[in-house]
């Protein structure tokens, strides 16, 4: 079965390359935080101030490899500790059901954001957050669970309608599950809703 679903068999096969994936991940979070911290860095001299907190709360749909449907709900907390640099942690919720199985996938990840603040009309962002997830799954009264990694890396744009308040217009991410020995890569997720700043 796709997406979440898949997370919860186990293949012994790919048990063995745990390790060496878990490895790899490890240098591609490296990389990815690099990149986001340093390639916006020449924005740091922008005119403004930023606020200290955001609180971000919507509306997500999340599609899973092999064409789940998980429409839900995200919600984050970004801490900025200057202009263009803070931490996020960002919990969400999706629910579809596939062939009768009905399935749950939450994730709660944390990473650096980005942001570039020189126009009082928009704030374009990208982050990168790295946590867990966890999936599960029912048919007919049975049911099945797993906790595994999560990783996305992706970005947005608020329009800001006022100091204290935005509407996140699009975000979109890339995101990377694994369970079980089992990595699913090609997922994506897109949320929309409100921001208040403080």
């Amino acid at each position: 079965m796709p997406g979440p679903s898949r997370l919860l068999a186990v293949d012994s096969e790919e048990c063995n390359s745990f390790l060496e994936e878990q490895f790899t991940m490890r240098k591609l979070l490296v990389f990815a935080f690099l990149v986001c911290t340093f390639s916006l860095a020449a924005f740091a001299q922008e005119t403004g101030v930023a606020p200290k907190a955001e609180f971000f709360g919507g509306f997500q749909y999340s599609r899973y490899d092999g064409g789940l449907n998980a429409p839900g709900w995200d919600t984050a907390v970004t801490g900025n500790i200057n202009r263009w640099f803070g931490i996020a942690a960002d919990f969400s919720g999706g629910y579809g059901s596939q062939s009768g199985v009905s399935i749950h996938n939450y994730t709660y990840t944390f990473g650096p954001v980005v942001s570039l603040r020189q126009s009082r009309t928009f704030t374009p962002f990208a982050h990168f957050l790295a946590g867990g997830n966890r999936a599960s799954a029912s048919f007919s009264g049975i049911s099945g669970s797993s906790n595994g990694f999560a990783m996305m890396f992706g970005g947005g744009l608020d329009i800001n309608a006022g100091q204290h308040f935005a509407i996140r217009g699009a975000q979109f991410d890339w995101l990377t599950l694994h369970s079980n020995g089992v990595t699913d890569k090609n997922n994506m997720r897109i949320a929309t809703g409100v921001v208040f700043r403080y």
